[in-house]
């Protein structure tokens, strides 16, 4: 089985949905060729996983003010370019054509004629979900973006939508709950404007990953640089995860049975929107504002009870793709929302080793 397969690499999020994908394929004996775009070559990293990955410019969000500007975007995106990008790609010879909101091979995929499979949580918002501030032009944004034939989305719900669980991450470290310990994830936001408020609490220790040279702490103030492995330590210890409104940092978090607390970025539908899911679903909290008075009502709040175990999306997805995948992901979909109902029911960790 011979795939291309495009990733959006603005945010870590998609290259982490890719990683574990990558995994699963070459468990399968596929053979992949990666495409990755949004971000400078040398941005990118733990990226030995995809070999001799194409690396492109592609699109990014335009930003003002901390807020994502959908009209802006698309006047100030160098269209040309993309067209450009999108002809060296080659889209022949390929059992299946998967992509993660990435637009340089969905356009060259389009501009051929390809049937592209969209997986993506971005996918999810073709449907009825919950969402705040839609409308005509973030709706074309989202769905012209990246161009699919067969969008497939991933969220915490199916929400009676042909809509898969989030792909979770399998992990070797142990899942427990250190009392008062939390993880602090902001990316947006700098450690002025972060660790002010957390000096207020000097009973709990926050671990605050941030793009900082080296590991120091500040009392009970522990901040962090970025490291995937420390990440992922301090993730599956920790009691609660205080994050952006992003989408797979909640889904460890949730999958792992964490207390969240998100802050979505101001401006941005689809993190708004997360919010809005998390705190229907009874999985989270969210704050427009990350202030003294927030904390002081969320941090002595008790944690989920047990996880909210999903099963392994990727295997199921990698399964259905050896069979030929199909015009229909209706089985899938119903196999995989029973899996997490069992799962859920007996309590068992879905990737427990």
């Amino acid at each position: 089985m011979k795939i291309l397969y495009g990733v959006q690499g603005t945010g870590n999020g998609h290259t982490t949905r890719a990683r574990i994908m990558a995994k699963a394929l070459a468990d399968a004996g596929a053979q992949v060729d990666w495409v990755f775009s949004g971000r400078e070559r040398d941005k990118f990293f733990d990226m030995e996983i995809f070999g001799n990955y194409q690396s492109y410019r592609g699109l990014t969000f335009a930003t003002q003010s901390g807020k994502v500007r959908y009209f802006k975007t698309a006047l100030t995106s160098n269209i040309a370019q993309l067209y450009q990008d999108s002809k060296k790609v080659n889209v022949e010879g390929y059992d299946f054509i998967i992509n993660d909101f990435e637009p340089v091979s969905a356009w060259a995929a389009k501009r051929a004629g390809k049937k592209v499979i969209g997986l993506s949580h971005q996918n999810a918002f073709y449907y009825d979900i919950p969402k705040v501030d839609s409308n005509i032009v973030v709706n074309w944004f989202m769905r012209n973006f990246a161009p699919v034939t067969m969008p497939i989305g991933l969220h915490w719900h199916h929400f009676n939508q042909p809509i898969l669980p989030p792909l979770v991450e399998r992990s070797h470290y142990p899942n427990i709950s250190t009392p008062k310990h939390y993880l602090v994830y902001l990316p947006f936001a700098g450690l002025d404007d972060i660790v002010p408020q957390l000096r207020e609490f000097p009973d709990y220790d926050f671990f605050v990953y941030q793009p900082v040279p080296a590991a120091y702490n500040d009392g009970h103030i522990h901040v962090r640089p970025f490291s995937r492995d420390g990440f992922q330590m301090d993730l599956h210890r920790c009691e609660g995860v205080i994050c952006s409104a992003g989408f797979e940092l909640p889904s460890e978090a949730i999958h792992l049975g964490k207390k969240i607390l998100v802050q979505p970025v101001a401006g941005q539908m689809e993190q708004k929107s997360n919010a809005l899911a998390l705190e229907k679903l009874g999985y989270g909290h969210a704050t427009k504002r990350f202030d003294i008075e927030t904390l002081r009502k969320w941090l002595p709040l008790p944690a989920p009870a047990k996880p909210h175990d999903y099963p392994d999306v990727a295997k199921a997805l990698v399964n259905w793709l050896m069979k030929g995948g199909g015009d229909s992901i209706h089985e899938l979909q119903q196999q995989l929302w029973k899996e997490t109902i069992e799962l859920a029911s007996t309590g068992r960790q879905a990737f427990a080793k």
